[in-house]
């Protein structure tokens, strides 16, 4: 090991901090966290007779460590702090040899307000601000799935006040007449009677498997009425109910609540199951599958599993937790957990009882996980990694298009793509500012970079562009200290212009060092080119929206007067009618004349 790293390593710190290693192409292999700086570094290494990874280091770390050339470090005012920034920066930049999780959300609660005359219920995924008691809202969950399909079923099976704006006329609408509210806005119904429909909405809450039972009548009617769609949309709801709870004969005869984590793993992957007790019966589950492509260490996955579950924000419902295994850094966790609870955070491994009956029943559901093997299993990201020599198997990948017409509405889309599923949910849409297709895209990854925190980056980025856009998001991606494999897929050219034969992309896939001309018939070429269309159907898909938009606007200024040729010199200057919102008078007829900037502050003011 160099000279560079040792004179680094002797004069670390003795106070807390976060360390990052990294490898002799400046790639970075780990971040950590420590409450001595010195000390803990120190431990990853032998010194003599020359520098050299610590044998009692686990395989995957004494890998790491023997890959290591530099090392950098920032001092912090306390371990907790260290724990919060490590959690961070791990987050936003991907290291090497960190576990990274990607089910990172929180979870939706259904409340229900009680301070309302007529409450009703509805979905958040945070505490909401009390006007008065701390008793008036009433939390239920967390749901991993189904949380909006059972929200919708108490609103389909019970009369309750349906929209929050409901209350706000003084007619019974559409809602009274097909016999789904009482209509207190225009009738005078009784507290006891509204209350009698509360109670009813409350046991479906309560007991999900009841919502399901009066859907499949709902369902059987529908369906031997030949309304096959409603019948349909039925079918999927109930099927979704009924994996957002976990089946099990536990139930404590108590009022307990715990959330339980247990994590599994084998050679080739771990599984975090979370259940979560509610009044003594398990009422939601939820799982993240790792694949592990450098070993894994069960210590750090408990400890990464509860911080980025618990977020940064005081869960609606705290419950005690309990873990099927303990890990090293347990205290700190428990201290970082209380102050944001804002109350003693409590965390138990049970050796015996109930508790670790419940501990057990989360250590099965993750070991029978572990046995399954995706019905949607795509060999393809190994070839891929091999062909194309990538650090990791791209088991996630995003992938980057944009659209514009002759400058006008550009914007950018980004989709994603894992374990053989385009996954909608972290689709991402972005307006535009810039005209040229270069700074289209730049802008695009830019704004994907700086969103790394809120959803993880993945495995590859895969461009709809050539080999210069590939440098740009290589230099864009240095610059932020992050590293993610690259490719990009463009077609082939003849004289200067993109060239297709016979109705068949000849396309040309180009990694930073390689460029692949595969035979159209190839799968890993077509694998890539499935990516890419779903990409170009979703900026599409958005620009048309965008334009549309764009058009009807138009149509408004020139029904206001305002000319075509000025309505596109307004766009040419400040991308979107958005932008007019945030625009004075003033700076407007600095374009125009003052009479149309005052008509267009009218329509957009």
């Amino acid at each position: 090991m160099n000279t560079t790293l040792l004179t680094t390593i002797n004069t670390l710190p003795k106070e807390p901090g976060v360390y990052q290693y990294f490898d002799k192409n400046n790639h970075l292999l780990y971040i950590g966290k420590a409450k001595n700086l010195s000390n803990r570094v120190r431990s990853y290494f032998k010194f003599t007779p020359e520098l050299s990874p610590n044998p009692r280091n686990s395989q995957r770390i004494f890998h790491m460590i023997e890959q290591a050339t530099s090392l950098n470090y920032i001092i912090v005012e306390s371990e907790h702090d260290a724990l919060i920034l490590e959690n961070s920066l791990i987050k936003q930049l991907n290291p090497k040899y960190n576990i990274l999780l990607r089910d990172d959300k929180t979870f939706p609660y259904i409340y229900i307000d009680y301070a309302q005359k007529y409450p009703r219920f509805d979905i958040t995924r945070k505490i909401l601000k009390q006007k008065k008691s701390k008793q008036d809202i009433k939390y239920f969950g967390p749901y991993s799935i189904g949380a909006r399909d059972i929200l919708d079923s108490l609103y389909e099976l019970c009369k309750l006040v349906q929209k929050k704006s409901c209350l706000q006329g003084s007619k019974a609408c559409l809602y009274y007449q097909i016999e789904k509210c009482l209509a207190p806005c225009e009738f005078n119904i009784s507290t006891e009677h509204y209350q009698n429909v509360l109670n009813e909405a409350l046991n479906f809450i309560e007991h999900p498997k009841k919502i399901t039972t009066a859907l499949e009548t709902k369902m059987f009617f529908y369906a031997e009425s030949e309304r096959f769609e409603e019948a349909g949309e039925l079918r999927d709801r109930i099927e979704r109910i009924k994996k957002s709870k976990l089946i099990s004969n536990i139930d404590l005869a108590n009022h307990d609540n715990y959330d339980i984590f247990a994590i599994e793993s084998n050679e080739k992957k771990a599984v975090i199951v979370r259940l979560f007790m509610r009044e003594g019966k398990i009422i939601s589950s939820a799982h993240e599958t790792l694949n592990l492509q450098r070993g894994f260490d069960l210590e750090e996955a408990y400890e990464r599993a509860l911080i980025e579950y618990y977020g940064r924000e005081k869960p609606p419902i705290i419950a005690p937790i309990l873990l099927a295994h303990s890990f090293e850094n347990i205290e700190l966790v428990s201290e970082h957990l209380s102050k944001l609870f804002e109350k003693k955070a409590v965390i138990m491994i049970p050796q015996r009882g109930s508790k670790k009956k419940l501990t057990e029943l989360a250590s099965k559901n993750a070991l029978e996980l572990l046995k399954i093997v995706p019905q949607n299993y795509d060999p393809m990201p190994i070839q891929i990694q091999e062909l194309a020599k990538l650090e990791n198997i791209p088991l996630r990948v995003e992938v980057f298009d944009n659209s514009h017409m002759a400058g006008v509405a550009p914007i950018g889309a980004m989709v994603t793509y894992t374990n053989g599923v385009f996954l909608k949910k972290d689709y991402r849409t972005y307006h535009l500012e810039a005209r040229d297709e270069y700074h289209q895209m730049r802008e695009t990854l830019l704004r994907r970079i700086n969103s790394f925190e809120k959803l993880s980056p993945p495995d590859l980025w895969l461009l709809d562009g050539g080999q210069i856009l590939l440098n740009l998001a290589y230099d864009l991606l240095q610059s932020a200290g992050v590293h993610i494999d690259l490719l990009a897929l463009a077609k082939e050219k003849v004289d200067a212009k993109a060239h297709r034969a016979k109705g068949k992309a000849n396309d040309i896939l180009y990694s930073k060092t390689e460029v692949f001309k595969l035979q159209n018939s190839d799968k890993r070429l077509q694998w890539a080119q499935k990516l890419r269309d779903e990409s170009h159907r979703a900026a599409i898909t958005f620009h048309k929206k965008t334009k549309l938009k764009l058009d009807q606007q138009s149509q408004l200024l020139n029904l206001k007067g305002i000319s075509q040729a000025k309505i596109s010199k307004i766009i040419q200057h400040y991308g979107t009618f958005e932008e007019l919102k945030n625009v004075s008078e003033e700076e407007l007829t600095s374009l125009l004349n003052k009479k149309d900037a005052k008509t267009i502050k009218e329509v957009y003011f």
